[in-house]
């Protein structure tokens, strides 16, 4: 069976080498190229090389070298038709058959690049020519220089219904050539002549992988519709698995990474600039294929949106669409213009370094998938902060690989306990902010009519933070809790800065490796700089009011405490809320924070009714209540 070039190399594009051999040797990223023990010779040392760039393995301990075809063929004892068919299969492509006809349409295929060459030089002869001279001035005042132009074959395309029919006719081009390569229209009543498909615009080559000329994109000059105007599906193009100047780009992407822009003069102005590796698609948001294609060269690429509402929504789709195909080390980034410009504008009216900047500054997917949520959200109650758990989340569990779905919803866990704590500390602010203009007179009739003294309250705080240490302290000696305590803990404020941002780190790291022990957590929190807090908690003084913590106690031991201890510390905090309310109250009698008192005083009443036994098992109790 016979099969064209160009199916073979749309095949090889789409299924990806290091894809293939993964699948058979355990492959390292090195540098540009990944490396692994050969399959084809016994080793100890890896001398096996993958470059997905390039397109081929090669052993330089035994010499194998080849395409994805050829591994397939050489690891699975097949032939090469059997070889094409089973990467065919997984890559969802229908394997052309081998009939008189399709050897002709591939015959026909191969002639079309001869036909789109002879277009793209007659469109950049026409540039030079009277005809072309407004569209010439055009490029020049959009600030391309003579080099630019030349280097991507800019080009015109004369305003005559069948000015370059009639060239490409004089060079023996036939006119089902041109019809078949999109050049040339031909009506389907067919009572009219046909006609060219680009008139009075400036034209844009587009190149496939071996720099050959596959289609056009023409912008026209003045007034008109549409804007811009590509080239049809042809047998040598298809829209969305081509972007534009990945050619040039792909030559830069070893030492930067690729950056896709909107448009054509986008691309170029940015070329031009310094900023080699802009791509952009073609007339479409960017399509699976697109970004499959661009991960071969580029295993961050940033994506370059417009700052106004329209950018906003072209970043909302491309993030949702890449969320299924991502894998471990490859993803996206977004980067976002000031509000009115376009890469080249901004490159024009503000200079390269600005777009430097701005590229630079581009936010990792993640981030732009909460910014996507959180935009225009008030997510001051639970009930909201749970809406958008549960979106995200949503978001998550469209990733297929299963470690990056981990790794996401750890970093979702992470984003809405930090939430939720900006949350409580905001109200827990304005709470003082109310005490305190309630008190400027002096103490307040709710404090002394409690006996409350200042003193009680410093005792109080002491206590409170006493318990945060107690409760952190048990997990850090007992990792196993995790995931029995770490939603309640996640959602805790703890009142020392300190001490609150060694409970996020613990639960941020214990959320991603749940595999560790005491003596690995505390590796890590000892070499993330939290060595000298680390010694405080894991202390006599923790051990004398909460035996349970020690790291020798069982584990019902510890849960049992640890469960025994968010109960003192949560009956705390509602005590500390419910003086508060009073206090305002004594003060400035009000219905909400009425309300807001009946409602304190209903959880009080659940929590004395669900109370155990207060004090710990095995330790001295810190209640002094």
């Amino acid at each position: 069976m016979a099969f064209s070039n160009q199916f073979l190399d749309e095949l090889r594009s789409r299924v990806g080498i290091v894809s293939v051999v993964g699948k058979k040797v355990a492959l390292k990223r090195h540098g540009r190229e990944h490396m692994g023990l050969c399959p084809f010779h016994n080793e100890k040392t890896p001398s096996f090389t993958v470059s997905e760039e390039k397109g081929f393995y090669h052993c330089f301990g035994c010499g194998a070298h080849g395409s994805a075809i050829d591994f397939v063929m050489e690891t699975e004892n097949l032939s090469f038709p059997e070889a094409v068919e089973r990467l065919a299969a997984e890559a969802g492509m229908e394997v052309p058959q081998d009939s008189p006809q399709e050897r002709a349409r591939a015959e026909r295929a191969k002639g079309l690049y001869d036909v789109m060459e002879a277009a793209a030089r007659f469109f950049e002869k026409q540039l030079r020519m009277p005809e072309g001279k407004r569209a010439l001035a055009y490029l020049l005042d959009r600030g391309l220089s003579e080099e630019t132009i030349r280097a991507f074959r800019l080009g015109f395309a004369p305003d005559g219904r069948g000015v370059l029919k009639s060239a490409l006719a004089a060079d023996g081009i036939r006119e089902d050539q041109m019809v078949e390569a999109g050049l040339v229209i031909r009506p389907e009543d067919g009572g009219r002549a046909s006609y060219d498909r680009f008139r009075g615009r400036v034209m844009f080559p587009i190149l496939d992988s071996r720099g050959r000329v596959i289609a056009f994109g023409g912008r026209v000059l003045g007034d008109g519709e549409p804007k811009y105007l590509n080239s049809p599906e042809t047998p040598l193009f298809h829209k969305g698995r081509q972007l534009y100047a990945l050619t040039q780009a792909r030559e830069h992407a070893r030492t930067e990474p690729i950056v896709v822009v909107e448009g054509y003069t986008d691309v170029l102005a940015l070329h031009q600039a310094g900023l080699r590796t802009a791509v952009a698609p073609l007339g479409t948001a960017l399509t699976e294929d697109q970004i499959k294609l661009i991960w071969r060269f580029s295993r961050g690429p940033v994506l370059c949106f417009d700052g106004d509402k329209a950018g906003e929504r072209a970043a909302s789709r491309a993030a949702e669409r890449a969320l299924p195909l991502l894998t471990p080390g490859y993803s996206l980034s977004f980067a976002f213009l000031p509000e009115g410009e376009d890469p080249d504008s901004l490159v024009r009216t503000r200079g390269f370094e600005a777009m430097r900047k701005t590229v630079a500054k581009a936010a990792p997917l993640s981030q732009v998938l909460w910014r996507m949520e959180t935009a225009g959200q008030r997510l001051e109650t639970p009930e909201e902060r749970a809406w958008l758990e549960k979106r995200l989340k949503d978001h998550a569990f469209r990733i297929a690989d299963e470690t990056v779905r981990s790794h996401y919803l750890s970093d979702i866990r992470d984003r809405m306990w930090q939430l939720a704590r900006a949350s409580k500390q905001k109200a827990g602010q304005q709470a003082r902010k109310s005490s305190t203009f309630a008190g400027r007179g002096g103490q307040s009739r709710s404090m002394v009519n409690s006996g409350v003294s200042t003193g009680a309250q410093e005792v109080k705080v002491d206590r409170l933070v006493l318990r945060e240490r107690i409760l952190l302290a048990t997990l850090i000696t007992h990792p196993e809790l995790f995931d029995e305590v770490a939603e309640p803990l996640g959602y805790l404020a703890f009142s020392a800065p300190e001490l609150d941002n060694l409970r996020q780190e613990v639960l941020k790291t214990l959320a991603g490796r749940a595999d560790l022990d005491f003596e690995g957590l505390s590796s890590h929190l000892i070499n993330t700089g939290y060595s000298g807090l680390l010694r405080g908690l894991l202390s006599r003084q923790v051990y004398h009011h909460a035996s349970f913590a020690r790291p020798d106690e069982p584990f019902d031991v510890a849960r049992k405490g640890w469960e025994q201890v968010l109960r003192l510390y949560e009956r705390d905090r509602l005590l500390a809320e419910i003086r508060a309310v009073e206090e305002r109250l004594g003060n400035e009698p009000n219905d909400a924070d009425f309300q807001r008192l009946i409602e304190l005083k209903k959880q009080q009443q659940v929590q004395e009714e669900d109370r155990p036994d207060i004090g710990y098992s095995g330790s001295r109790s810190t209640d002094a209540a």
